[in-house]
């Protein structure tokens, strides 16, 4: 897709004074670089912009910004330097105005939060009350109206920033579960814009959904787009039952039947499946880099040369099954199945909503664990479980997938992980052996990784030692048949696909 953009006004009236600061006095970099009028035939929108503040002195960083990790900037950010298109978001500082910037190649049109905003839209209803409900409640969702008040308006402010901004006809695609009330608000102020939904996490079905005191604002929300993509054809389906069972809507096949207050059908959105993936090329020059590969050794040197590696990657999050993976590996200790002196594992547990109290509560759980195995297993040499509490650049992730010979992927419910995509593609030698849970999205492509159920302990330590002992030759036909799935089916064909597929003709049958 070409996308264009047009500069209505002259840069200086953004209300930026000579010194790039706002009429606050707050800091507005790069706001000549991007006019606040400026508008596009392509936008994204999404709760966060791709980028961080960041020190001047720190690797990556420009103009005081740096490229933010995470899954959905890994998956767009490629798709967004090709084209001429901005990206909507908050910038990561509540009470701050900043001014339309860009940065990496993106122009990026940041809405302003409050410290309000943040505990009542996104620490509430976005974190508390929908991410444990569209995760098969593993931890019981709250429902407060006062958390949902926010989330309405919060939404109202990301549409109209896209209302402001896109051309007549542009193409928007909103992004994942903060922002599900946006395509409704934006086809009501204007019917001329393709409007592209994608969820990343679950959508859960009827009978979980059903709890949700909001579900028919949900679900009316979430049909003002022109296609509704979800990560899993699972997830798609539950969605239109739920269109059906709660707006009583005319479902046919993919097709949902949007009817106005006159009972005729105004648009029909479609609900499809298409599973993300990740910057093939990337992982695979970094795997090959001859100083990652270098740091990967270094790694193994520094953890004393042990036969096995283990590693898991994952925000600190409940739905990661963190703790089923920690017990498992404990009893492996305790059963003699795995010794210090052969097997160390790495867990990297990068922070995540830290002010919200699930998460705190799951940090005390999990490193005093990590601290009672080790403390109960560790030698003067060896260490059982190195617990690293950080978010770590890309290159050393790809030097720990180097290191690491079997991967854990344990989510409890999860709607990709594309950690479990990104270990495979590095593993460009085809060895190495990736442990996945049947609930992760990925699931359903690599299903040369060894399935298993993380709420069976005993099954999941039956499948780490397969891992573990498993045959060179046998891990080699496994590890190659993945690969060849992720090389053929990259991020940009996920984009790609999602995109085209929104500029289809619908054929209308309101029979």
């Amino acid at each position: 897709m070409q996308a264009t953009k047009h500069a209505e006004s002259d840069p200086e009236s953004n209300g930026a004074d000579a010194h790039g600061t706002d009429a606050h006095g707050t800091s507005a970099p790069g706001t000549s670089d991007t006019a606040s009028d400026a508008q596009y035939d392509f936008m994204v929108v999404s709760n966060r912009l791709p980028v961080d503040r960041c020190s001047p002195d720190e690797p990556g960083c420009e103009d005081g910004w740096r490229r933010s990790p995470g899954g959905l900037v890994t998956a767009l950010a490629p798709m967004m330097t090709k084209t001429d298109g901005a990206w909507v978001g908050w910038h990561g500082a509540p009470d701050e105005h900043v001014q339309p910037f860009s940065h990496g190649g993106i122009d990026l049109v940041p809405v302003q939060l409050s410290t309000h905003d943040i505990e009542f839209f996104y620490e509430g209803f976005s974190n508390s009350t929908l991410w444990p409900l569209y995760h098969d409640v593993i931890a019981p969702p709250e429902f407060h109206r006062t958390w949902w008040d926010s989330y309405r308006k919060v939404n109202r402010r990301f549409a109209d920033a896209v209302i402001h901004h896109a051309n007549p006809g542009a193409t928007v695609w909103v992004q994942d579960y903060q922002l599900q009330l946006v395509p409704k608000m934006l086809r009501e102020a204007r019917p001329d814009l393709k409007i592209g939904f994608f969820n990343h996490i679950p959508f859960p079905p009827p009978e979980i959904f059903a709890q949700l005191p909001w579900r028919r604002a949900i679900i009316d929300g979430l049909l003002g787009a022109d296609l509704v993509g979800f990560q899993r054809p699972s997830d798609a389906g539950n969605f239109m039952r739920s269109a059906r069972r709660f707006l009583g809507a005319s479902v046919k096949q993919q097709q949902i039947h949007v009817k106005g207050a006159d009972g005729k059908t105004t648009h029909i959105a479609r609900a499809q499946a298409f599973p993300i993936s990740i910057d093939v090329k990337q992982i695979s020059e970094l795997a090959r880099n001859p100083e990652i590969v270098e740091r990967s050794r270094q790694i193994r040197r520094d953890l004393g040369s042990p036969k096995t590696i283990l590693l898991g990657v994952d925000r600190l999050d409940y739905t990661k099954g963190i703790r089923h993976r920690l017990k498992a590996y404990e009893e492996l200790l305790a059963d003699g199945k795995v010794s210090v002196e052969d097997a160390t594992l790495i867990q990297v547990a990068s922070p995540s909503r830290e002010r919200v109290e699930h998460y705190r509560l799951l940090r005390e759980e999990v490193e005093g664990t990590v601290g009672h195995i080790n403390g109960t297993y560790d030698t003067m040499q060896n260490t059982a479980v190195r617990y690293l509490h950080h978010s770590y650049p890309i290159e050393e992730m790809v030097a720990l997938y180097l290191a690491a010979d079997v991967m854990l992927v344990t989510a409890l419910r999860d709607g990709m992980n594309l950690v479990a995509k990104e270990y495979v593609t590095a593993r460009t030698n085809n060895d190495g052996a990736l442990v996945l849970s049947e609930f992760a999205g990925a699931a359903d492509q690599l299903k040369q990784a060894l399935l298993m159920n993380p709420h069976d302990i005993d099954g999941l330590k039956d499948t780490i030692m397969k891992a573990v002992n498993m045959q060179p030759a046998e891990a080699a036909r496994r590890m190659r048949s993945m690969r060849k799935q992720i090389l053929d089916h990259d991020v940009d064909l996920w984009s790609s696909d999602f995109l085209s597929t929104l500029e289809e003709k619908v054929i209308r049958d309101d029979s």
